[in-house]
């Protein structure tokens, strides 16, 4: 087993100036469907990078991939950034966006940290709330000493009002799942303006993390993303 002092702070010193953050690791198994490197070594750990709040956010707005014009400036800026790391780590990058198909980050990132499903399906964790993202990982042919695992509970499991669940203006949440359509419609239309330009009602009525809700801009970025990538 290697140390994992040497690859995982190089990696975390390396992302620190892009506004990322390590979001946890795990040692591979067959079911957890990492890619072997294009070298044909099969990958031992999987490390996870991403960010909480708006770490990256002033970085992404100097970057070239935010000036252009083009579309997915977001994702073409996360393969830059993170696919440097990888080389540089002597590992491959992988992203949870350009499928189908696509990779399960939902299941590596709750093997990584003290992550879990909130009632509005996205991952809740215990700091950060509803506001962090995973950006990508890093498969490497080691298998390094981990750090201790953080199993803490989810924070929803002691929510006893869920604020979530009857914030959103249409209802998109419900028991029986997430309303895509209706959602994407209202946020499209001038009556979702609010959910438009400063994020999804239900995730913003959340009371955890609070700290570290996204600015205007940011939220935005991601809101039209959503609603054009669901445009006819």
């Amino acid at each position: 087993m290697t140390a994992a002092g040497g690859i995982l702070a190089r990696i975390e010193t390396a992302a620190g100036p892009q506004g990322l953050i390590l979001r946890g690791a795990f040692h591979c198994a067959p079911d957890d469907e990492v890619p072997s490197l294009p070298d044909g070594r099969e990958s031992r750990t999987l490390v996870l990078l991403g960010n909480h709040g708006d770490g990256f956010w002033p970085r992404f707005q100097a970057a070239p991939e935010a000036r252009d014009g083009r579309p997915d400036p977001l994702n073409r800026w996360s393969e830059r950034v993170i696919g440097a790391l990888a080389q540089e780590a002597g590992g491959l990058a992988l992203f949870p966006f350009g499928g189908p198909p696509y990779r399960p980050f939902l299941r590596w990132a709750q093997r990584a940290e003290a992550v879990a499903p909130s009632p509005l399906g996205m991952l809740i964790h215990p700091d950060y709330g509803l506001w962090h993202a995973y950006r990508g990982a890093i498969a490497l042919p080691e298998v390094l000493e981990l750090p201790v695992h953080d199993d803490r509970p989810s924070p929803c499991e002691s929510c006893a009002g869920r604020p979530c669940l009857s914030a959103c203006p249409v209802g998109a949440f419900t028991a029986a799942g997430y309303e895509v359509t209706a959602c994407a419609e209202h946020v499209a239309a001038p009556a979702g303006a609010d959910c438009l330009d400063l994020g999804c009602r239900a995730r913003r009525a959340c009371p955890v993390g609070r700290a570290y809700r996204y600015p205007a801009a940011q939220m935005r970025l991601h809101m039209e993303a959503f609603v054009n990538a669901r445009r006819p």
